[in-house]
C-alpha cells in the first residue's frame, strides 16, 4: 500500500511483483491447505525436497536458504526425526556441525510427492505449445538469474543476466543460462571440434576426447551433484560449461567454451561463477580443472575465480607439439 492506504499504481514495481506472486501461487496450487493431495504443507515439502537433493546440509543452512523461523523449523525437524524420516550425522571434520539427510523411510515418503509434483507441472506445460514452453523456460531462467544471490557464502552476487554496458551508449545484449536438453550435447562436441581447430589447430582427436567426456557425463549424470549450463543469446547457443563429480569431496570443471561472437559480455565469467556456486551447494570441498597454458582467456577467468595452478606438464597431443597441460584447483 502507498501512503495513507492509497491504491498502488499498476506501474509500481512492488505491486507488479506482488501481483505476479499471487498469480503464480494460484497457478501452481500452493494456496491449498495441503499440497499435492497429501497431508504435507508447502514448507514441509520444500524442506523434504532440500534434504533429498542436497548433501551435507545443516539445519542452519536450511533456515537461512528457505527463510524459515528457527523455532518453526526446529519443531518440523523434530517431527521428521520422530517419524524416522530424517537422520542426523555429526561432521567428521567438526563434531559441532550436524548434517541432515533422509532415511530410507523418508525417501519412500518423499518420492511419491516428487512424482506428483512433476506430474502436475507436466500437465500444466502440456497445455502450452512448444514455442510457449521455450519462452516460459527463458523467462523463468531470467527471473532466477536476476534474483539469485549467494546467501551461504556472503559473496557479491554474480554478474546479472543483462551485463552492464561498457559505456552509456553501448548496447547490452541479453543472454540466458539454461540446463542441458536433448540436442545440446551434439552441439558441445561439434563446436569444441570446430573452434579449437580454427583457433589452436587441435585436430579431430581433440573432438573425440570431448565426445568421450560428454558421453560419460550423460551416462552417469547425477543431477544432485553434476550440472551442465548452456548459454543462449538471441535464441542461439553461445557457451557452455560442465561440473562433474570426481569423488564425494572433489568436483571437476570441464568444457568451458564461449563463441567468439559472444565474448566480452561476461558469459565466461558467469559460467565459471555458476560452477563454483553449485559446487559449494552440492557439498564439494575442492574443484579441479585441466587446461592448456596457451588458453590465456580461460586461465584468466579461472584465476579471477580464485583457482590456483598446482601442476604443469609438457605433452604432444591432437596434432600439436610443445603443449603444456596445467592442473588448477580451488578449495571451497
Amino acid at each position: 500500500m502507498g501512503p495513507a492506504g492509497s491504491i498502488p499504481s499498476q506501474d509500481d514495481p512492488v505491486h507488479a511483483v506482488r501481483r505476479f506472486n499471487r498469480f503464480y501461487t494460484r497457478q501452481i496450487g500452493v494456496l491449498q491447505e495441503h499440497l499435492l493431495h497429501s497431508h504435507f504443507s508447502l514448507t514441509e515439502v520444500r524442506v523434504l525436497y532440500e534434504l533429498a537433493h542436497r548433501a551435507n546440509v545443516t539445519a542452519i543452512e536450511l533456515r537461512q536458504e528457505l527463510g524459515l523461523d528457527r523455532g518453526y523449523l526446529s519443531r518440523m525437524l523434530q517431527h521428521f526425526e520422530k517419524e524416522r524420516w530424517i537422520k542426523a550425522t555429526p561432521s567428521p571434520a567438526d563434531r559441532r556441525r550436524v548434517f541432515l539427510s533422509l532415511t530410507g523411510k523418508g525417501k519412500k515418503v518423499f518420492v511419491p510427492l516428487d512424482r506428483r509434483s512433476s506430474h502436475e507441472v507436466a500437465t500444466m506445460l502440456h497445455r502450452l505449445s512448444s514455442p510457449q514452453r521455450h519462452t516460459l523456460r527463458l523467462a523463468m531462467s531470467e527471473i532466477e538469474s536476476i534474483l539469485t544471490h549467494q546467501i551461504r557464502t556472503g559473496e557479491t552476487p554474480v554478474a546479472p543476466l543483462l551485463p552492464e554496458p561498457a559505456s552509456p551508449s553501448a548496447q547490452c545484449p541479453a543472454y540466458t543460462l539454461l540446463p542441458h536438453r536433448p540436442g545440446d550435447m551434439g552441439w558441445v562436441v561439434q563446436r569444441h571440434g570446430e573452434l579449437y581447430w580454427n583457433e589452436y589447430k587441435y585436430d579431430e582427436r581433440f573432438e573425440a576426447l570431448v565426445a568421450e567426456i560428454v558421453a560419460e557425463f550423460i551416462q552417469k549424470f547425477d543431477p544432485r551433484r553434476e550440472r551442465c549450463w548452456i548459454a543462449e543469446k538471441d535464441g542461439q547457443r553461445v557457451g557452455t560449461i560442465f561440473l562433474v563429480k570426481k569423488s564425494e569431496t572433489i568436483a571437476k570443471l570441464r568444457l568451458l567454451l564461449v563463441e567468439s561472437s559472444a565474448r566480452g559480455l561476461g558469459i565466461g565469467r558467469r559460467l565459471v561463477s555458476e560452477c563454483v556456486k553449485f559446487a559449494r551447494q552440492a557439498g564439494y570441498k575442492k574443484i579441479l580443472l585441466w587446461t592448456q597454458s596457451e588458453l590465456h582467456t580461460a586461465r584468466h577467468l579461472y584465476e579471477q575465480a580464485g583457482f590456483k595452478r598446482v601442476e604443469q606438464k609438457p605433452h604432444q597431443s591432437w596434432g600439436r607439439k610443445n603443449l603444456v597441460a596445467e592442473t588448477w584447483e580451488l578449495k571451497l
